[in-house]
C-alpha cells in the first residue's frame, strides 16, 4: 500500500518544482533527473530562495519542508481509517473483512487514475517551466478527458464483473455481499474520484500546493461528518461508508474544478476539452506507466495475501489483515511525508556537490524515519488489543488482529529506514535503484514467503512473512546504499 502512495505523491512534488522555475527550459529526458533540476535552481524564485537548501541548518530545513507533506499524507490516510472504524463498529466483523477484500480492486482503481494524473501533472509542470501556458492548458484539458474516459471504462467493466472479480480476490459467500455493496458505490463514483485526484495533482504541480492540500482536508472533514450519519442514523451500513466517501470526493471535485474555471488560475479549463491529440496522450501515458505497473504489482501481492488468509484463517483472518493494514499505513504515510521534505534538500546539495550535507540529510532522515516507525512498533506491541478494538468490538476479530499485529510488525522500525533510503535514490536521480528497492519487499521476499511459510506454520506463517520481508528489504537497501557511497567516494574523494 505504501508503494502506491509513495509514487503518487512523489511524482507530484518532484515535478512541481518545475513550475517554480520559469527560467528553465529543459528537455523532457533531463526532467527525469531530480538533481538536474536542482543544479539549475539559480535566480529563479526570489521569494523562496533555493540557496538556503545549501546553507541553512539541515534540521530546520527538514522540518520546514516535511511538515506540510506529512500533514497532507496523514490527511489522506484518514480516509481509509475513518471508513474502517465506522464500518467495524456500525456493520461488524464481516464488514471489516469485506472491506479488506476490496483492497486489490482499490489498488487497481488508484493505478488507472495514477497513469493519467502522474503524467498530466508532470507534463503540465514542464510546459509551465518552458513558459508554455497554452501547452499546460492543453495538458489540463487532456488530463480531465482521460480521467473521465478511464473512469467510465475501468469503472464500467469492474461494475459488470464485480462478483467474479471479488471472488478472485478472495471473497467468500459471507464477505461477498459486504464487498459488493461497498464497491458498487465506489465504482459508480469513479468519474468523480478520478476527476478530483487528476485535477488536484495538476493544481499542486502548477503552483498551488496549499490549495491542493486544502482539497484533501475538505474531503476528509466531510467524510468524518457524513459517514456516521449514513451508517448509524440512516442505517445504510457499508453502503453508507462508500456513499460518504463519494459525496466527500464530489465536494472536493467541485472545489478543484472551480479553481480551474477562475480567471486567477494560471491554467484554466477551456471549451472543447474533449478534443485530444495523440502526441499528448502518448506523453501522459508514457510517464504514468511506471507508477501504474507498480500499483498493479501491489494489487497482485494483495490478491495472493487475501487468498492465503482465506485458505489458512478464513474471513476473520482477512479482517485482521485489514485492521493491521490500516494501523501501519498511517505511520508509513508519515515517513513518506518526511521523504518528500527530504527530496529537495538532498537533490539541491547533490547537484551542488555538497556531499557532506547530502549525507547529513540522509542520516537525519533515516533516524527520524526509524523513530516514527518505532513509535508505531511500540504502541502496537504494547497495546495490540487496544488498537485493534478501535476498529471493531468483535472479540474473535480483536484477538486474531492482535496476534497478527504483534507478529507482523516485529521488524517495523526497519521499515522507516528502508523507505527513506529508497526515496534517497530517487532524490538523486537514481530512479531504477529506487524502483528496485520499492519492489524488493513485495516480489523478492514477501511473495516466496507467502508460498513457503504458511505450509509449515499455517496462519502464523502469513504473519511471519511480513517481518521477514521487512528485514531482508532493509538489508538490501543498506547494501545498495553502501555500494553507492563507496562508488561516490571513488569518483569524488575530495567532496565526499
Amino acid at each position: 500500500m505504501y508503494l502506491v502512495l509513495k509514487l503518487y505523491y512523489t511524482n507530484a512534488i518532484t515535478y512541481g518544482i518545475v513550475r517554480r522555475c520559469p527560467n528553465l527550459s529543459l528537455s523532457f529526458d533531463k526532467i527525469g533527473s531530480f538533481h538536474y533540476l536542482c543544479k539549475h535552481l539559480i535566480d529563479v524564485y526570489p521569494m523562496n530562495d533555493p540557496h538556503i537548501l545549501g546553507t541553512e541548518r539541515i534540521g530546520k530545513l527538514l522540518v520546514q519542508y516535511s511538515i506540510p507533506a506529512i500533514i497532507g499524507m496523514t490527511i489522506t490516510s484518514l480516509y481509509n481509517i475513518i471508513d474502517s472504524i465506522f464500518i467495524g463498529h456500525g456493520v461488524g466483523a464481516m464488514g471489516i473483512a469485506g472491506l479488506a477484500i476490496t483492497f486489490p480492486l482499490m489498488n487497481l482503481l488508484v493505478a488507472f487514475c495514477t497513469v493519467v494524473s502522474a503524467g498530466g501533472s508532470t507534463i503540465s509542470s514542464i510546459r509551465l517551466g518552458q513558459k508554455d501556458t497554452d501547452g499546460a492548458t492543453e495538458v489540463l484539458n487532456h488530463t480531465l478527458m482521460l480521467c473521465l474516459v478511464n473512469a467510465f471504462l475501468f469503472g464500467g467493466i469492474s461494475f459488470i464483473f464485480l462478483d467474479e472479480i471479488l471472488r478472485f480476490f478472495g471473497a467468500s459467500n459471507e464477505t461477498l455481499p459486504y464487498a459488493r455493496n461497498f464497491m458498487q458505490i465506489i465504482l459508480l463514483g469513479t468519474p468523480v474520484t478520478y476527476t478530483m485526484i487528476g485535477l488536484n495533482n495538476i493544481m499542486r504541480a502548477t503552483g498551488y500546493p496549499k490549495k491542493a492540500m486544502l482539497t484533501s482536508m475538505v474531503t476528509v472533514v466531510c467524510n468524518i461528518i457524513l459517514a456516521p450519519i449514513f451508517i448509524f442514523h440512516f442505517g445504510w451500513g457499508i453502503r453508507g461508508a462508500a456513499t460518504a466517501t463519494v459525496i466527500s470526493q464530489f465536494i472536493g471535485m467541485i472545489w478543484v474544478v472551480s479553481h480551474f474555471l477562475q480567471k486567477t488560475s494560471i491554467v484554466r479549463l477551456q471549451p472543447g476539452f474533449w478534443k485530444m491529440k495523440k502526441r499528448i496522450i502518448s506523453s501522459i501515458f508514457s510517464i504514468g506507466m511506471s507508477p501504474f505497473l507498480m500499483n498493479v504489482t501491489a494489487c497482485v501481492i494483495v490478491i495472493i495475501v487475501n487468498n492465503s488468509l482465506q485458505r489458512y484463517g478464513g474471513d476473520m483472518a482477512i479482517g485482521a489483515y485489514g485492521i493491521m493494514n490500516r494501523l501501519l499505513v498511517l505511520y508509513v504515510m508519515i515517513v513518506l511525508g518526511l521523504t518528500m521534505g527530504m527530496q529537495p534538500i538532498v537533490g539541491y546539495n547533490f547537484g551542488a556537490q555538497k556531499y557532506d550535507r547530502v549525507k547529513a540529510t540522509l542520516r537525519l532522515s533515516i533516524l527520524t524515519g526509524v523513530c516514527i516507525t518505532s513509535t508505531g512498533f511500540i504502541i502496537c506491541e504494547l497495546f495490540p488489543h487496544a488498537v485493534s478494538a478501535v476498529f471493531t468490538s468483535d472479540g474473535q476479530l480483536i484477538d486474531m488482529a492482535s496476534r497478527g499485529v504483534r507478529i507482523g510488525i516485529a521488524m517495523f522500525p526497519l521499515v522507516g529506514a528502508q523507505i527513506v533510503i529508497g526515496n534517497f535514490f530517487q532524490s538523486i536521480g537514481k530512479a531504477k535503484i529506487s524502483i528496485f528497492l520499492s519492489l524488493t519487499r513485495q516480489l523478492l521476499y514477501l511473495l516466496p514467503g507467502l508460498i513457503i511459510l504458511p505450509r509449515y506454520m499455517g496462519l502464523d506463517g502469513i504473519w511471519t512473512c511480513m517481518p521477514v520481508s521487512d528485514f531482508f528489504a532493509f538489508v538490501t537497501a543498506v547494501i545498495a546504499l553502501w555500494i553507492y557511497v563507496k562508488k561516490l567516494k571513488r569518483l569524488s574523494p575530495l567532496q565526499s
